[in-house]
């Protein structure tokens, strides 16, 4: 069992107040929680939602982060994850594409600004 704790990349979290929501998964420690709280007041939720709200979005979110790099490694070269081949995964959920194509150029952008700025600073 801790073989299979240790491949998923979670780590034990010593917590008493256990819901029994983990039930099969063992405990597992909340990578993104921080993140999906204030996610989750953005979208209109309380400023402090249930844990077991959170909990529950946190295994969906890591179960779909699972399966797309699963997909992702079973195609383009095998074991090896690109970004390339997770854009080919959503091409055709129009919306996750859309986000995915203007999060690659903002990347490109912030990329070339610092470079034009490393290059004013440093006279290169």
């Amino acid at each position: 069992m801790a073989d299979e704790e240790d491949e998923t990349g979670y780590d034990e979290e010593v917590d008493d107040g256990s819901t029994g929501m983990d039930v099969g998964h063992g405990k597992r420690k909340r990578l993104f929680s921080k993140e999906l709280r204030c996610m989750m007041y953005g979208f209109g939720d309380d400023q402090n939602p249930y844990t077991e709200s959170v909990d529950i979005l946190e295994d969906l979110v890591i179960e779909f982060i699972t399966e797309m790099t699963h997909k992702a490694m079973s195609i383009g070269r095998q074991g090896r994850v690109q970004v390339e081949d997770i854009v080919y995964l959503i091409r055709k959920d129009p919306r996750k594409f859309a986000r995915v194509k203007d999060l690659l150029t903002m990347n490109e952008e912030l990329k070339r600004a610092r470079k034009a700025f490393d290059e004013a600073n440093y006279g290169s």
